[in-house]
């Protein structure tokens, strides 16, 4: 019921200072991470320039570990929580060329939430994620359109997933039992 969207940019220490508080105050029971800020660079890994992972990690991991940091010390108090963390197939299958920072930030991501389900499985709280292939959002709008009817064409199914799709993996999740913990949906 209390829902709290919040967007990427923490270019501020401030906001993220009042994103902490705001966390406190509220009665949360689920925390889906879901977020890659800005936009999806395709460069080869090689010609990808060593500053742009720091920013990339600085933009996408480190505010995602502050806000579940804050949601396990409210779920710990609580003693109970579920933490859903979107990732990505591509981490189960070969990545796309150019992609590099992109996997490599969800593998960042996907560790950390088989860590969040060990460490406070005792609180019962758990940790699970959904890794869905490609799917048309705000983040993929820039795909040449060419390039997402191959995808359609040589998909089984004739269709790609939506985040409709996604929502209702969420949810199951969160109306989840204890004993799913620690595990990745794989939507693809």
């Amino acid at each position: 019921e209390n829902t709290i969207s919040i967007k990427c940019d923490f270019s501020e220490p401030s906001e993220l200072l009042s994103l902490q508080e705001q966390i406190k105050e509220i009665d949360l029971d689920v925390l889906v991470n879901n977020a890659y800020c800005g936009e999806i660079n395709q460069m080869h890994f090689h010609k990808y320039p060593p500053i742009d992972f720091l920013t990339d990690f600085k933009d996408n991991i480190i505010p995602t570990i502050i806000i579940t940091q804050e949601v396990i010390k409210l779920f710990r108090k609580k003693k109970n929580g579920k933490i859903i963390t979107i990732l990505s197939s591509y981490l189960s299958n070969v990545p796309p060329i150019g992609l590099s920072s992109y996997v490599a930030n969800k593998a960042y991501l996907e560790k950390l939430t088989k860590t969040w389900a060990a460490e406070n499985s005792k609180f019962n709280i758990t940790s699970n994620s959904i890794s869905p292939s490609f799917m048309k959002t705000a983040l993929t709008d820039d795909v040449d359109e060419r390039i997402v009817e191959q995808m359609i064409l040589n998909h089984p199914n004739k269709n790609l997933i939506t985040p409709k799709e996604v929502a209702e993996a969420v949810l199951f999740l969160a109306n989840a039992g204890n004993h799913i913990n620690g595990v990745d949906i794989l939507m693809n």
